[in-house]
């Protein structure tokens, strides 16, 4: 059974590792903590921020973190999603996401849970559908640089039922 913690600096070392090359590191942290590979001191960025480990009785399987970009706790954003490579595909990343929807809805009372994701990560798309989010519209779509290329944001939005 899948459970969220809070997140533990012990477990940073674990979490980086799933990393195991430049364009999978800035699909899930957008080079905001800094570049590929990133150490152990530069992941406490997240220490300023609602992080979760997620685990089971086999041990930590994902990550992510939960922030109010707004003043109120009425709508939180989830980021930096990461699976362990491992367990990608086995549905383990459909019920964290699931599990933070219900910490956000239940536990925090927001009326709204955001969060945003590169286009060419489409696993990633399909995990976030199936986990009970939608696809927003956005009058100007968010574009990076990454690697010497543009990558595009698809926002995405879930309420509570």
């Amino acid at each position: 059974m899948l459970r969220l913690r809070p997140y533990k600096r012990e477990d940073a070392e674990t979490i980086i590792s799933w990393s195991k090359d430049e364009r999978s590191f800035y699909k899930w942290s957008a080079g905001i903590m800094g570049k590929y590979p990133i150490t152990q001191e530069e992941f406490r960025f997240v220490d300023s921020l609602m992080a979760f480990t997620a685990f089971d009785e086999n041990g930590i399987i994902g990550f992510f973190t939960l922030r109010n970009p707004r003043e109120s706790l009425d709508e939180l954003r989830i980021g930096f999603v990461i699976v362990d490579p491992a367990q990608r595909g086995t549905g383990k990343g459909k019920e964290m996401i699931k599990l933070a929807l219900t910490y956000a809805f239940e536990i925090y009372g927001a009326s709204k849970v955001t969060l945003g994701f590169f286009e060419n990560n489409e696993p990633a798309h399909y995990c976030y559908k199936a986990a009970g989010f939608k696809d927003c519209i956005l009058e100007e779509p968010e574009t990076y640089e990454v690697m010497g290329e543009k990558w595009g944001c698809i926002e995405m939005i879930a309420e509570p039922k």
